[in-house]
């Protein structure tokens, strides 16, 4: 049976002056407009199409893939407002998704970006979005622990961080360290749960806590050595945009890495730059069996 609102391997049954239709199942067969039919296609041939309601809240089919699906979290561009019903995002489709406002944490403005989850609304059966991001979020045990690495998307401020979508699933609060770069809603970026509290509420952080944060990206640092020759033009004078961008650390959590890896003698400073030191090769003046 097809699905509203994600992707679906359907058949062609029939064709028609205006398209092909495809087998939907219990939803009936379900219309791909000429436009979207790929060359070539043929009775039974099996087609990925995206189903959603078009303007006239008929059932269509579409080869194009959108921004997001049914029970996704996602930052969509506000494209205009409606004083009557609410605002409309662009999601990669034709037509607009449309938010509610009774879906609205606050007033959504014409060129914002707003994080929101996408379903299919249970009284209506339309596709909508939905910016009310706890009531969607997973309510299940997180299945994470503390100093897993995860993806996130920042979904906004709050008065002790940054409320953050986690693996699109669970919610979480990002608290911020000086160096870090400044969050803002919409922004996938990865992260680290330090913490998860009694009643389910995750912690996070952009870099790994103590020894956890160092050593994984120490030995990052080394591989990317290896992977270029022996040699890297960053070292602890680089801008921390260049440090976020290339190892996704803060400059502080980049130097303590660079620190242990002198300590080591794992590396030598060429300022500017590093390079790696095989601890495995004697060096000369060191002492060797005769």
């Amino acid at each position: 049976m097809a699905q509203l609102g994600k992707h679906n391997q359907l058949k062609i049954v029939r064709g028609s002056m205006h398209g092909v239709y495809l087998d939907g199942g219990e939803l009936g067969e379900i219309l791909l407009p000429m436009k979207f039919v790929p060359q070539g296609a043929a009775l039974d041939d099996t087609l990925e199409v995206f189903i959603y309601r078009d303007s006239e809240d008929r059932l269509v089919a579409t080869t194009e893939r959108p921004l997001a699906m049914a029970g996704d979290f996602a930052a969509l561009e506000v494209v205009a407002v409606n004083p009557q019903v609410g605002a409309f995002l662009n999601w990669g489709l034709a037509k607009d998704l449309l938010l509610p406002f009774r879906e609205q944490e606050g007033r959504a403005r014409p060129g914002e970006k707003v994080v929101v989850h996408v379903l299919v609304d249970p009284k209506s059966d339309r596709i909508i979005a939905s910016g009310r991001l706890a009531r969607h979020a997973s309510r299940q045990p997180a299945p994470w622990r503390t100093g897993s690495r995860v993806e996130l998307l920042i979904a906004g401020k709050t008065p002790l961080g940054w409320n953050a979508v986690i693996e699109n699933s669970h919610l979480g609060l990002l608290f911020t360290q000086p160096g870090d770069p400044p969050p803002h809603p919409g922004l996938r970026v990865q992260g680290y749960v330090t913490s998860v509290r009694p009643g389910g509420k995750i912690d996070l952080s952009l870099n790994a806590a103590g020894y956890q944060r160092v050593a994984p990206l120490g030995d990052r640092i080394l591989q990317a050595l290896k992977a270029n020759g022996g040699r890297l033009d960053l070292d602890d004078d680089s801008p921390p945009e260049v440090i976020r961008e290339s190892f996704g650390a803060s400059k502080k959590a980049f130097k303590q890495a660079l620190g242990a890896l002198f300590k080591q003698k794992r590396i030598r400073f060429t300022r500017p730059g590093i390079e790696w030191v095989d601890i495995t090769r004697p060096r000369e003046g060191d002492w060797r069996p005769r």
